[in-house]
């Protein structure tokens, strides 16, 4: 198939492994991001696909081709790899249409020109061809960088935490507007980043990381929804864990049960709630012991019978009042021990 694929792939440094056996497919012409904190091997997997270090075990196909196994490596420039760098690396003495065109030597010049513009022109800065990168803002940059990746055709991009230096007021606009030009170009993406809602929002597909091993993969619905473990679930947003022992099909919590029908009786289990399915109502043995912001929302910290547990709120809770909690099932899950 097109697209990327990794298989079993594996890669240390020194004594110290930073993928362990790594298998995931990028579809041709989606998105895919890859999750996890830092230390999970997601920058090390973009070096591996762009050619920049050779696997120690496993193989790497892009677009239908093997470029990478054991004793075998694609130079990165016969790979038609599209990189934008997380300081977008433009080179500081060319326009934003020299840095555009750079890529595009083979062309002839009326080629090179009109390709430099188009590309220029599907991110929305045909007018700032003739700027220089200090002269643009971090968000133009970053769409400059884009095009550039994007004008020779490659059979992939790779992003490396392409929204994380924004301010919070651009980096919405600027992830959908990037969405949007990738899908238009209908390229096979891959976008590493920290932040749940970058994934959740962005990709078609999810890969998510720890440890330099795959937790989960699938749409991020999908991933959301049925998370394959603890540290999964973790992954995608605040999460309550509760330790317990399976009694008539559930964990009993301070704030009621949660079904692990699928676990036997008497075994030891892990419930899992994430703070958005916790609802709060004035009154009850619970109490608000403290609010932060998150968003939109507050997240607050609430305690009943010597447990804390976090909930994500809508509205405003006064600080110190009492209230009942209540589970909402779609957002809690039991794991084995």
């Amino acid at each position: 198939m097109n697209g990327v694929k990794l298989r079993n792939v594996r890669r240390s440094y020194g004594k110290t492994p930073a993928l362990d056996d790594v298998s995931f497919t990028a579809p041709e012409g989606q998105v895919v991001a890859l999750l996890g904190a830092s230390g999970s091997g997601k920058s090390t997997i973009l070096r591996l696909i762009a050619g920049l270090e050779a696997v120690d075990a496993g193989e790497i196909h892009l677009g239908g081709a093997r470029v990478s196994s054991v004793g075998f490596m694609l130079p990165t420039e016969a790979r038609r790899i599209g990189m934008v760098f997380q300081d977008y690396s433009l080179f500081p003495h060319l326009t934003a249409g020299a840095n555009v065109a750079f890529g595009l030597d083979k062309l002839g010049r009326a080629t090179r020109d009109e390709t430099t513009l188009h590309w220029l022109d599907r991110v929305g800065l045909k007018h700032r061809a003739g700027a220089y990168p200090h002269e643009l803002s971090g968000g133009e940059q970053q769409r400059v960088a884009l095009a550039r990746a994007l004008a020779p055709k490659p059979h992939a991009i790779l992003l490396d935490e392409p929204f994380s230096g924004l301010d919070a007021s651009l980096r919405a606009e600027l992830r959908d507007a990037t969405l949007a030009t990738l899908g238009e170009a209908h390229t096979t993406t891959l976008f590493v980043t920290h932040d749940a809602e970058d994934a959740l929002q962005a990709a078609d597909r999810l890969v998510i990381l720890k440890s330099g091993r795959v937790l989960q993969e699938g749409p991020p619905r999908e991933v959301y929804d049925a998370p394959a473990s603890v540290d999964a679930a973790a992954a995608l947003g605040p999460i309550n864990i509760f330790k317990g022992v399976i009694k008539n099909g559930a964990i009993d919590t301070p704030f009621g049960p949660v079904a692990a029908k699928h676990l036997p009786n008497g075994s030891q289990a892990t419930a899992v709630v994430r703070a958005e399915a916790l609802t709060l109502s004035p009154g009850g043995g619970a109490r608000v012991a403290a609010l932060r912001p998150h968003g939109a929302h507050d997240l607050a910290r609430i305690e009943s019978q010597g447990a804390t547990w976090r909930a994500l709120t809508p509205a405003r809770q006064p600080l110190g009042d009492t209230v009942s909690v209540e589970i909402q099932s779609a957002g809690a899950f039991a794991f084995s021990d």
